[in-house]
């Protein structure tokens, strides 16, 4: 036993033991890979907005950013609704282009405060396609329909040939086209037409029976006829009449 014990009691001993100590602590600091139940990692932060057009795949010149710039200055201008237009050539860490504009949308906050009027055209130009994201109140007006007519129409003829800057410029004119009807904050016209009818209406029925009342005195309510007593005279006598009837017949039988 005193040599098992003096072990930890020699120079020997203690070297071992600072050693094994040591281990301990290097395994238990070391650092595992996450687990299945672990949170995803976060994604990368997305590039600040420049505007009506954020360039940063550098494909548009100063004229075409002109151009859709004032397409996006006077829709918003004239119905409210967001357009923004977005090139780039990096969409990570996301995998597809419909995903990354997605999120680019709601952390850019297009549209109101409620993002209801928002549309956010994001072209992807590493393997050239495009994207719309839609805000809740723009689904109505720009149909998937639509959306496919356009692609075919602007997006894919001309971002095979190269012309990115025209074809941005089509798909804006197209998607302001289809949502000049649109106006925020105030009541749609379906509500407001609904509302003048219901009052013209009215009004009609109102004017009416007007008219009624004045061509027909004998129908009117005759609370003024009572008031100069012409109900309480000709009513009166015949009411004491039948009382004076009613007397009789009792005094006839007598109680004796």
């Amino acid at each position: 036993m005193r040599r098992g014990w003096s072990v930890f009691y020699s120079p020997r001993g203690w070297i071992c033991g600072l050693g094994l100590v040591c281990l301990c602590m290097i395994v238990s600091s070391a650092e595992f890979p996450a687990t299945a139940g672990a949170a995803p990692p976060t994604p990368g932060t997305f590039p600040n907005p420049l505007g009506y057009v954020s360039d940063y795949a550098g494909v548009l010149d100063e004229a075409w950013r002109a151009r859709i710039r004032s397409v996006c200055r006077d829709l918003e201008k004239k119905t409210g609704v967001e357009l923004v237009v977005v090139t780039t050539r990096d969409i990570a860490p996301y995998t597809g282009v419909r995903q990354y504009a997605d999120a680019l949308y709601k952390h850019w906050r297009i549209g109101t405060v409620q993002q209801d009027h928002g549309v956010l055209l994001l072209a992807y130009l590493e393997r050239p396609q495009a994207s719309v994201t839609l805000g809740r109140s723009m689904i109505r007006v720009i149909s998937p329909t639509l959306l496919r007519q356009i692609t075919r129409r602007f997006v894919d003829p001309a971002f095979q040939a190269g012309q990115y800057g025209e074809g941005l410029y089509r798909t804006v004119v197209a998607l302001s086209s289809a949502s000049q009807d649109i106006r925020v904050g105030q009541p749609g016209r379906r509500h407001t037409k609904a509302v003048a009818v219901f009052v013209a209406v009215l009004t009609v029925v109102g004017v009416l029976g007007f008219l009624w009342w004045v061509s027909r005195p004998d129908k009117r309510h005759p609370f003024r006829r009572i008031q100069r007593g012409e109900f309480w005279a000709s009513g009166q006598g015949g009411f004491g009449g039948n009382f004076g009837g009613f007397g009789g017949a009792t005094s006839g039988e007598g109680y004796d």
